[in-house]
């Protein structure tokens, strides 16, 4: 056994080590310090966090990879799979969704992102009821219909990918929606019709009334309110749409942007001085944001989402809905990917082309050789685990952050030191393991 794989990005190191020193601070310290201000602590938030600190930590279980050329041997440690939080999952998993949507879902016509944004006085209703989130969305797709109806004359279905993001530039509360809509439209009699002009203000004054509707059903906002925003000059209420992709790798591209996670680790560094976390914003990040561990940890945990909750949505041509009777029509047999909260390890087809597109390392190169390798077995058994930490002497410590799906290698020098296993010896406590699972 010659190592462990791992591959080091000390921009992450500030995200995962405030995380780790700090989380049980934050989470005793919650209901005085930050509940009036973020409301009730989800559970989903201690919950995500440390499926995230444990990203990457041998004890969680490996995969076992070995060269065909020279037989060396390696451990890949099994990553969180986290949705948005993790940066390293989230890289993966944004690679993958874009390549399935270039390639399974999107018609072959020019897209159009349209971005709808609603006014600083009403974001607080969506802060401490997250279910809000949902109906804003709809909100834009019933805007968008409602427009298309208007300027054509008729009802038309586009096909809509709806994103919905709950934070801003940094890393406060702004909760707003990101649309991707196809150019062209279908009518009830299956005819697509090109629809390439957008008008803002008119497409803002539909949205604004549907957002007000929302409101006042929910009894959030009274009449008086409404009648008060609708006579503002400048409602705060925004439509943005003039990014528009021409061509396929364009709206994955855009596509890409719009599931961003909730923060740029590169943005993110520690000002040791003064024990404060820095965040820069702004146009090409010339602004500063400092604020205290504790701060930082309950700005970006606030984003996570509840459980279940969908930020991925597809309207129209695009639904799931029209894809199924599409399907059994015979014209389309796909269907979009169901990003779950708890998904088990099972490499994609596409990990290791993945990886690549994210880290720009293969993840199947042998370091010693530069030989193919490939994946021989997965090691889950909490003893077996145990039995080859203690014999490599491994350890998981804070000062660096979890690698990512996949590492480059650090152990080449623990063979001299006697840390490695012999291959028989791993060999062995692989035959053990494989003979638990089979007894079972």
């Amino acid at each position: 056994m010659a190592g462990i794989y791992r591959q080091r990005h000390p921009e992450r190191t500030v995200f995962y080590r405030v995380l780790f020193h700090y989380f049980d601070e934050f989470v005793a310290e919650y209901e005085n310090r930050f509940e009036r201000e973020y409301g009730y602590f989800r559970p989903i938030i201690q919950e995500v966090v440390e499926k995230y600190l444990d990203c990457g930590n041998p004890k969680c279980g490996f995969a076992q990879i070995r060269c065909g050329d020279c037989g060396k041997e390696f451990l890949l440690h099994f990553s969180c799979h986290g949705r948005g939080f993790c940066p390293s999952c989230h890289a993966k998993r944004r690679e993958e969704w874009g390549e399935w949507m270039r390639e399974e879902l999107i018609l072959d016509t020019p897209h159009r992102q349209v971005v709808f944004t609603i006014p600083k006085m009403l974001r607080i209703f969506f802060k401490y009821k997250r279910s809000l989130l949902s109906d804003l969305c709809l909100c834009g797709k019933e805007a968008l219909l409602k427009y298309f109806k208007a300027v054509a004359g008729r009802e038309l279905t586009p096909g809509i990918i709806a994103v919905i993001q709950s934070f801003g530039s940094k890393i406060n509360l702004h909760p707003h929606l990101h649309f991707l809509i196809s150019e062209g439209c279908s009518d009830r009699q299956e005819r697509f019709h090109s629809v390439s002009r957008f008008n803002d203000d008119l497409l803002q004054e539909i949205f604004t009334r549907e957002v007000l509707s929302l409101l006042l059903r929910k009894q959030l906002i009274n009449l008086t309110l409404i009648q008060k925003i609708l006579r503002w000059r400048h409602t705060g209420f925004h439509v943005h749409s003039k990014v528009r992709a021409r061509s396929k790798k364009e709206a994955e591209q855009v596509g890409k942007y719009m599931i961003r996670p909730i923060l740029s680790l590169k943005r993110l560094s520690f000002d040791k001085a003064e024990g404060k976390v820095c965040y820069q914003y702004g146009k090409d990040s010339s602004e500063l944001e400092r604020m205290d561990n504790l701060e930082f940890i309950a700005r970006v945990t606030s984003h996570i989402p509840d459980k279940g909750q969908v930020m991925i949505r597809y309207y129209g041509l695009y639904a799931n809905a029209h894809r199924g009777k599409k399907k059994k029509a015979g014209v389309d047999s796909s269907c979009p990917p169901i990003i779950g909260d708890e998904a088990s390890f099972i490499p994609s087809r596409g990990w290791a082309n993945m990886i690549r597109k994210v880290y720009e390392v293969d993840p199947l190169l042998c370091p010693r050789c530069g030989g193919q390798m490939s994946i021989i077995a997965f090691i889950e058994e909490h003893k077996v685990i145990d039995k080859i930490i203690n014999h490599l002497k491994l350890t998981f410590h804070a000062e660096r952050p979890p690698p990512p799906q996949v590492v480059q290698q650090e152990l080449m020098m623990a063979a001299e030191e006697g840390a490695t296993l012999r291959a028989e010896e791993l060999q062995t406590m692989i035959n053990e393991y494989n003979q638990i699972r089979e007894s079972r």
